[in-house]
């Protein structure tokens, strides 16, 4: 059974225009509750000051080479927990944050850096 936060990406993923959509079929949309420790720990981050929403792993299809084919395969990681928490101390809706967090982790996917994601308003 799907929960409603489960259902809301679904409808953002549908949401997205057919050339986002065709990319997103080769990398895995991944949810996790909160992120691990380890995560945390790579990104140099702690978790009493961090609240990562999500996290993209994997090479931009800018910077792909020849020599990355055989790469270890792409995916996005959105962690509950956090996107509920930053909603919430935001004021926005879950369903607006999911939506940021998702197109913040396509947006690294396609080669963007946090500043280009600050200024398309998905910092």
């Amino acid at each position: 059974m799907l929960t409603t936060f489960d259902q809301l990406l679904e409808q953002h993923i549908t949401d997205l225009p057919d050339w986002v959509a065709v990319q997103l079929e080769e990398i895995p949309v991944i949810v996790d509750d909160e992120p691990s420790d380890a995560t945390l720990s790579m990104l140099g981050l702690h978790r009493s000051s961090s609240e990562l929403c999500g996290l993209h792993t994997g090479i931009p299809i800018t910077m792909r080479r020849v020599e990355h084919a055989w790469r270890m395969p792409d995916h996005i990681q959105l962690f509950r927990g956090p996107i509920k928490r930053v909603a919430k101390n935001t004021h926005t809706t879950l369903s607006e944050q999911i939506r940021i967090t998702l197109l913040h982790e396509i947006g690294h996917h396609f080669g963007l850096d946090e500043d280009q994601l600050t200024e398309l308003g998905y910092g």
